[in-house]
């Protein structure tokens, strides 16, 4: 029997936004695969037709316009709200407000209104910033480092708001670095190794944590279906926290490449990355350099899963070799590297 479906009952009928996204396609498919009535949330169902399983209900909607959240939401049993405005670098500070805070309770308002019994948001480890004293737990505060990070932050407290006034049964999750086949965000990262032309920034002794896509879906689930989880938030993520050099390592061995030696100081490239945003903002041009890129090596970003396992029975199984493994074999199937 599948894992999260032994952790609690399957529902009625789920919402799944973000579906045309990297973690909310994958949990559709989920979804589609256990036999769960899906609807998702999608700007033009005329072109998302295509992207979605079979039997899959497409519904025409924007989480700026609460009436078409109202249609979405009706006859619906649970959310799974995986939609957000992820960081492009010449989106303004108010577009990202408007899909990562107040659509979030645009749609919290539309659930409620319409009898949701389970509401699932997906906000991020990026809540935490720089993790100061590691490994940072689901009651590490807040420490936002840029725009998005602050949007998401916004997007989780009134998730939380909604979960303490008892309005709804709301569960909250936290994901960490997510790959996997279909994804595209580590692609610059293993193509860079691949053609050995990365360059490590620092030292390459702060640490990261990844989640594997099939554990990050498993893991979701579990906040939609285990009764433990009202009420609560988790931290998903892979085990154990690696660091960059260890990282680019494993990368390098999956690719049959010898580890990069190559290495510059980090805060010339950081201040670079100032400059670049202060000089291509007032034209609307996307920087070739900026500092949050700079941050993926600056920042600890390491965690404890204790929580997730005790409370949701979550245990990654895909470790850190296997799911580079599959990601480089999917990567090279369809011509990316």
């Amino acid at each position: 029997m599948d894992r999260a479906r032994q952790a609690g009952a399957v529902s009625d009928r789920v919402l799944v936004t973000g579906s045309t996204g990297f973690t909310g396609g994958h949990l559709c498919e989920r979804l589609a695969r256990d036999g769960e009535s899906v609807r998702a949330l999608v700007r033009d169902p005329g072109r998302a037709a295509g992207s979605h399983p079979a039997g899959v209900e497409l519904v025409a909607g924007d989480l700026r316009d609460p009436a078409s959240l109202a249609r979405a939401v009706e006859g619906v049993d649970t959310v799974y709200h995986i939609a957000a405005l992820f960081r492009p670098e010449n989106v303004s500070r108010r577009e990202m407000w408007a899909t990562n805070v107040d659509g979030v309770r645009n749609l919290l308002e539309a659930a409620h209104g319409a009898g949701v019994r389970r509401f699932v948001h997906c906000s991020t480890i990026g809540v935490h910033g720089d993790v100061r004293d590691p490994p940072a737990t689901e009651t590490s505060p807040y420490a936002p480092g840029d725009h998005y990070q602050e949007s998401k932050t916004e997007g989780e407290k009134s998730a939380l708001a909604w979960m303490g006034d008892g309005k709804l049964e709301v569960s909250v999750f936290r994901p960490g670095g997510i790959y996997g086949p279909r994804d595209l965000r580590f692609l610059k990262l293993i193509r860079a190794i691949a053609r050995r032309r990365f360059v490590m920034l620092g030292s390459g002794e702060v640490r990261y944590q990844m989640v594997y896509i099939d554990d990050l879906i498993d893991g979701i689930l579990r906040c939609g279906r285990c009764p433990q989880a009202v009420g609560e938030v988790f931290i998903l993520t892979g085990e154990p926290a690696v660091t960059l050099n260890q990282l680019v390592a494993a990368i390098a061995r999956v690719l049959g490449v010898a580890p990069p030696r190559r290495r510059l100081p980090v805060m010339p490239v950081y201040l670079a990355g100032a400059l670049c945003e202060a000089v291509c903002r007032p034209f609307g041009v996307q920087p070739p350099l900026y500092r949050r890129r700079v941050d993926f090596f600056r920042k600890n970003r390491w965690f404890d899963i204790t929580k997730a396992k005790r409370v949701l029975g979550f245990q990654p199984r895909v470790d850190l070799a296997t799911g580079i493994a599959r990601t480089v074999a999917w990567y090279r199937e369809h011509a990316y590297l």
